[in-house]
């Protein structure tokens, strides 16, 4: 409705034309005394599985799930942390937008290597511009965004970063960060921002660190629990309702240790290019050794891990076309992990947990969560896809979406209107 009255009101202004000295300046006026609809706030618990919603440590999220639509998420492969939540803000595979990992190189930049700790990679745009998240276009279109943090964020993606957005700090305290997000909110009509992101990361460390069944991981449920019930008890003393949407990126699955794999066991020193270790890893046999790593992984197959060609990976999974895919990838059995080598011969913690694992498997499936006055109450959805939720961010704030992979289906029976 807000886009219909101010559009009317410059049709006036142009027929007026002579009449009135500055039309752009009035329009802008009225803009700021109209009142914004209901704005998005779109929430990632990073390593929130789906089923954590039923221990009954969450009342706030639960209260949300039940005046609103609940749902198990299908993240994208890999189910890594950088490229799944990319996929949320542009609805593209990883294999489209370019985010193929935390930790990936690009042939064209042979020196560089992109990973979570490197600061200069994560701002460049570089690794990001394959995609164009909703913040892109909304601004474009005249809306604002704010983001207290979401992946890619920092970076000027095609040449725009957020309305608002700040540098990353995993240190922040929660009640910091609902702070800012209720600060922006209190923002004058005209400056506030019509979407905002915030981003936590606890629940997904004390899973790696110490099991999905932990008490650590209940602890931290409980702590982001009461996080987004301050900032409910916030919207609700501001008269602000918001569209709420809530996600995370995957889930969790108990280290199994004795699937464990570590390469340098299984592939001779020197005769491959491995990117890093995890539950996925790509690499590229070195000149010479192509029929040997290709015999070793793909033909012999190697216990506990599961290895392709480039060209063969299986199609459910939407990978292998991109630039940045090497040409072997292999993938972990759920709670297993491929070691890569190093200097202390490190391993992970044993009793620890973590993802990246096959999307299909129940233990990767992520929290979908949606509340306000866009949707119904007491909705319990089926399974869909993580490529899905681009389309319904930008339904919700009333554009027309970019191509992606994605249908906003799954939501229709959420929906109001």
């Amino acid at each position: 409705m807000r886009k219909q009255i101010l559009g009317a009101i410059a049709l006036i202004m142009m027929g007026l034309g002579a009449c009135v000295s500055k039309p752009q300046a009035l329009v802008a006026t009225v803009e700021a005394v109209i009142e914004k609809p209901a704005p998005l706030i779109l929430i990632s618990i990073d390593g929130f599985r789906a089923d954590y919603l039923d221990r009954g440590i969450t009342p706030n999220l639960k209260a949300l799930a039940d005046s609103g639509a609940r749902a198990a998420m299908r993240p994208s492969f890999p189910s890594l942390t950088f490229p799944n939540h990319y996929t949320l803000v542009t609805g593209l595979r990883p294999d489209h937008h370019g985010i193929i990992g935390n930790t990936m190189r690009d042939p064209r930049r042979p020196d560089e290597r992109f990973r979570l700790a490197n600061r200069e990679a994560v701002i460049d745009r570089f690794w990001w511009d394959d995609g164009k998240p909703f913040w892109v276009s909304a601004q474009a279109r005249g809306l604002k965004v704010a983001a207290m943090f979401w992946p890619g964020s920092e970076a000027d993606i095609h040449g725009v970063r957020p309305t608002y957005w700040m540098t990353y700090d995993e240190e922040m305290p929660h009640p910091t960060r609902v702070a800012q997000v209720l600060n922006w909110l209190d923002m004058p009509v005209a400056e506030r921002p019509d979407a905002i992101s915030l981003y936590y990361s606890s629940v997904d460390h004390e899973g790696h660190d110490y099991g999905p069944d932990s008490p650590e991981v209940n602890a931290a449920l409980a702590d982001v629990d009461q996080s987004v019930g301050q900032l409910i008890d916030g919207l609700k003393s501001r008269g602000i309702t918001a569209n709420i949407v809530i996600v995370s990126d995957h889930g969790m699955a108990k280290h199994q240790p004795e699937t464990f794999v570590r390469i340098a066991d299984i592939l001779p020193n020197d005769s491959y290019d491995l990117v890093a270790g995890g539950q996925v890893v790509m690499l590229d046999p070195k000149p010479g050794h192509e029929a040997e790593v290709n015999r070793i992984l793909i033909r012999n197959k190697p216990a506990h891990m599961t290895c392709w060609p480039k060209g063969k990976i299986p199609a459910r999974y939407h990978f292998g076309k991109h630039i940045r895919v090497r040409k072997i990838v292999c993938m972990a059995d759920v709670g297993g992990y491929i070691v890569a080598p190093s200097r202390d011969n490190w391993m992970p913690k044993p009793e620890g947990g973590s993802h990246g694992y096959d999307p299909y498997d129940p233990h990767m499936q992520a929290v979908f969560i949606a509340s306000g006055p866009a949707f119904k109450s007491g909705v319990r959805l089926n399974t869909f896809d993580n490529v899905d939720v681009y389309g319904l961010i930008m339904a919700l704030l009333d554009l027309k979406p970019e191509p992606y992979d994605g249908t906003t289906r799954p939501f229709r029976p959420a929906l109001k209107h």
